[in-house]
C-alpha cells in the first residue's frame, strides 16, 4: 500500500500583473526566504487602502506568523473599521522598506540608495476569534523584542476590545532590492566629483531603565544581548 505522496510547498510566490515591476523587473524576486526576512527585519510597515475615492496611506506595526501579516491598530482607526464594514474584506497594499546605504555618482541622474523593499496585494480580513487575537499580539509584541511578551503582563479585556488586528494573507507578493555600487556613464568617469557608496546601519543602544521600576528589577538576558 503505497502512502500519501508528500509535497514541498513552492519556494517562490507567482507572480501576477501586479507583483512584476514595470521598471527595472530585473531587481524583483518572489523567493519566500527572501521576502520572510525582508519583513522579519522590520517593525513598521505602510498600509494603503482607498477611501470614499482617495487613496490613503497609513504607516503602523505588523507582525508575520507564517503566511500571514498581522497589522495592529486601534478599533477607532479608519483602516480597521472599514476592514470590519467590508464585509468579503479590504482591499489593501502593504510595503515594507530598509535602506541599505546611499549611493553618490558623478552625475545627479544616477545618485541612488541600495533597498531591500516588499510589497503586498490582497484583501485584509478583521481578526475577531480571541484566540487568534492573544496570539497575534504575542506575536507582535515578540516581532520587536524576542521573548518581551512572555516578560510582560498579557491585555486583559478591556485591552484586548479596545485592539483591532487585522491579517492578510501573503499570496500576492514581491520583493525588490538595489545592490551593487555607482553606476555613471562612462564620459562622466573623469569627472572631479567624488562617487561611492555611502552605508548605512541599524543599531541599539544601552536600554535606559523606567525610573519607577520596582526595586530589584534587573535588566533581562534578551534585552542584555539585544
Amino acid at each position: 500500500m503505497q502512502g500519501t505522496p508528500q509535497t514541498t510547498p513552492p519556494a517562490a510566490y507567482a507572480t501576477t500583473d501586479r507583483t512584476v515591476p514595470t521598471r527595472s523587473p530585473d531587481r524583483a524576486s518572489y523567493d519566500k526566504d527572501l521576502v520572510h526576512a525582508i519583513l522579519d527585519e522590520g517593525y513598521v510597515c505602510h498600509l494603503g487602502f482607498v477611501r470614499d475615492g482617495a487613496p490613503v496611506v497609513l504607516p503602523t506595526l505588523y507582525a508575520r506568523v507564517g503566511e500571514r501579516l498581522y497589522v495592529h491598530g486601534s478599533t477607532g482607526s479608519r483602516p480597521l473599521r472599514m476592514t470590519g464594514q467590508a464585509g468579503p474584506g479590504l482591499p489593501v497594499c502593504l510595503t515594507v522598506t530598509h535602506v541599505d546605504a546611499l549611493i553618490l555618482a558623478r552625475s545627479a541622474f544616477h545618485h541612488s540608495i541600495n533597498y531591500r523593499s516588499v510589497v503586498v496585494h490582497g484583501v485584509a480580513h478583521d481578526v475577531t476569534d480571541s484566540e487568534e487575537k492573544r496570539m497575534v499580539l504575542d506575536a507582535l509584541v515578540d516581532h520587536v523584542v524576542p521573548g518581551r511578551a512572555a516578560d510582560s503582563r498579557p491585555a486583559n479585556r478591556k485591552e484586548l476590545a479596545a485592539t483591532a488586528v487585522i491579517r492578510l494573507d501573503l499570496n500576492e507578493v514581491s520583493a525588490k532590492l538595489r545592490t551593487g555600487g555607482v553606476n555613471d556613464e562612462p564620459e562622466d568617469l573623469a569627472l572631479p566629483h567624488w562617487a561611492g557608496v555611502v552605508p548605512l546601519r541599524k543599531g541599539y543602544d544601552t536600554p535606559v531603565a523606567d525610573a519607577g521600576l520596582a526595586p530589584g528589577t534587573e535588566l533581562p538576558d534578551y534585552l542584555a544581548t539585544f
